[in-house]
């Protein structure tokens, strides 16, 4: 049964356009409606704190956030940033968690933003080595964890609790889909990918600030922070990384069967809309895992940005029901 949370703000609407004649051409896409803009240059909640997390297969840049000042701690969470996304994605619901009681850890993965990784080496972003990278930081964290991930990091994640589920508690799916992308995704993507093969990441920037980019990540340039902290995240992200993962939300298996053998509890979270994996697939993937489920009213492909204290509020009230003290 779906749980439906919302506050109430009001919705805008923004369209895409890709101008370009250097780039492969693909058919207009439909504008897509977003519920606002998201580029507030928010600061990190109090306490945190922003450091290479120390693992055997590389250090991995991170923002850790306490429990706040006189909350009972219920527990510690991972946080797995999507497709040119980064651990500020996460920062506006931090907080909201920290009053809850929950530690929370917002990680860039290998060749995103803050993140070291090869820049044209695509083997070193495979699936399974990303997984592993994963299961290395909760490692490093050494307390059992709950573990969410967005879209893309929905996937990692999943290939991740796919080798060894020991070390979390409950598992999140946020905007994260049973398989590969839609096609109109699909051919964003690529799109993509073929301009990252001939282009600059600055080249493909200023395109990307005139075309608006693929919805899948909520898009490089709209995130948190402002327009230098977006340019320079997109400018940290590691090229090969972007064409490995790119490739793999165009070609993922559905793995929710063997994800619902695993004695985990689950929660399939989204917005009212979703472009990338429209929400009867959610639905039906939240049934076979028999999850809990939650819709976020007013949010599209990126709650955790997009309507931050209902997303913060339906996550803890989930973990509520699995938590596990340090």
């Amino acid at each position: 049964m779906r749980q439906r949370a919302s506050d109430g703000r009001p919705d805008a609407t923004r369209g895409n356009q890709f101008p370009s004649p250097a780039l492969p051409h693909i058919p207009p896409h439909t504008p897509t409606r977003y519920p606002h803009p998201v580029t507030t240059p928010a600061t990190p909640p109090p306490g945190a704190r922003a450091y290479p997390l120390h693992t055997p297969r590389g250090d991995f840049a991170v923002v850790d956030v306490p429990v706040a000042p006189g909350v009972e701690p219920r527990g510690t969470a991972l946080l797995v940033p999507g497709f040119t996304g980064s651990k500020e994605d996460f920062r506006l619901m931090q907080g909201p968690l920290a009053a809850r009681g929950y530690r929370t850890v917002a990680v860039d993965g290998r060749g995103q933003f803050e993140s070291d990784g090869p820049a044209h080496d695509e083997t070193a972003y495979a699936q399974p080595e990303l997984a592993r990278d994963v299961l290395a930081q909760a490692e490093a964290l050494g307390t059992p964890l709950h573990l969410l991930g967005h879209s893309l990091g929905g996937q990692i994640a999943r290939a991740a609790v796919l080798l060894d589920h020991s070390p979390f508690v409950s598992f999140t799916l946020m905007s994260s889909g049973p398989a590969q992308i839609s096609v109109s995704q699909q051919q964003r993507v690529k799109l993509l990918r073929d301009a990252l093969a001939v282009m600059t990441m600055a080249e493909v920037w200023e395109v990307i600030e005139a075309m608006g980019p693929p919805e899948e990540v909520g898009g490089p340039a709209r995130g948190i922070g402002g327009p230098e902290l977006l340019r320079r995240r997109w400018l940290g992200n590691k090229p090969a990384q972007l064409i490995a993962t790119g490739r793999q939300l165009a070609t993922e298996p559905d793995r929710v069967a063997e994800l619902a053998a695993v004695p985990l509890p689950f929660h399939v979270l989204s917005g009212v809309r979703d472009d990338t994996w429209p929400l009867p697939l959610l639905d039906d993937m939240a049934v076979r895992l028999h999850a809990h489920r939650t819709v976020i009213e007013d949010a599209e492909h990126s709650p955790n940005a997009e309507q931050p204290l209902p997303t913060a509020h339906a996550i803890a009230n989930f973990w509520d029901t699995a938590h596990t003290t340090d």
